[in-house]
């Protein structure tokens, strides 16, 4: 897991803080907006694509 959040972090820096604080942080998503300065639909979209995202790479489909 950490590999493929490295690796999301190459790709887009923001979601991967999103995904940390969010999984490894315990921060809810309003507590994640607040961290990084980022509205609430902003955070859940990061979540979204950052989740489809780590989802892709650990499933062996890491072509990006």
């Amino acid at each position: 897991m950490n590999e493929a959040l490295d690796r999301l972090a190459e790709f887009d820096e923001r979601k991967a803080k999103v995904i940390e604080l969010r999984y490894f942080g315990g921060l809810d998503r309003e507590e994640v907006a607040a961290a990084l300065g980022l509205t609430v639909a902003t955070v859940k979209r990061d979540l979204r694509l950052g989740e489809a995202w780590l989802r892709r790479f650990l499933a062996g489909r890491n072509d990006e």
